[in-house]
């Protein structure tokens, strides 16, 4: 339940706690505020970038109680007491293995999207673990096969401007073998 609520009138301020790379936060936020902004402007936690703000390029992923979400569209006041987990904070000594794929195969250009690509596919490759369908999987009895089709499909909610999706994919498909 959300904490104290003050209202100006114009506004309605809630105490709320985040969980943000493993650092527990309490901050107070009117309403509207997204998880992004809360991220962003109030904690300077500047992994997740704003890009489109209406969930369509994927730029502000990250991790909400271990599972991919688009931190634009959410309320900051809706995920009270949750654990938040973005790019930087998710090599505990060092670079995770999806990030390290990344940067073996090239996996970014500008590299504005990179946060929100690692997170969706650290995301993604726990939703195949978990045995998780999409669109395309062919077989729904059987384990998936991360087919490059199948990983297109589950990372096709994040963009990148510079084009850099061959880099994407191959860095995808090493961390998924690894």
């Amino acid at each position: 339940m959300p904490g104290v609520v003050r209202g100006t009138g114009l506004t309605m301020d809630i105490e709320i706690d985040l969980v943000v790379d493993g650092t527990t936060h309490s901050l107070s936020v009117d309403t509207r505020t997204t998880l992004l902004d809360a991220l962003r402007e109030r904690l300077q936690v500047i992994s997740p970038k704003k890009g489109c703000d209406h969930g369509q390029c994927g730029t502000c992923t990250v991790l909400l109680d271990g599972r991919r979400h688009l931190t634009c569209l959410a309320l900051a006041v809706a995920h009270d007491g949750a654990e938040v987990v973005t790019a930087a904070g998710l090599g505990s000594d060092g670079l995770h293995p999806v990030q390290r794929s990344f940067l073996t195969h090239d996996g970014y250009q500008c590299g504005y999207c990179t946060p929100g690509q690692v997170c969706s596919a650290v995301g993604m490759l726990d939703e195949v673990a978990q045995g998780h369908p999409s669109h395309v999987t062919e077989d729904l009895t059987a384990e998936v096969d991360l087919d490059d089709a199948e990983i297109r499909e589950r990372m096709s909610g994040n963009l990148c401007r510079c084009g850099a999706y061959p880099g994407i994919l191959a860095a995808v498909r090493e961390a998924a073998r690894g």
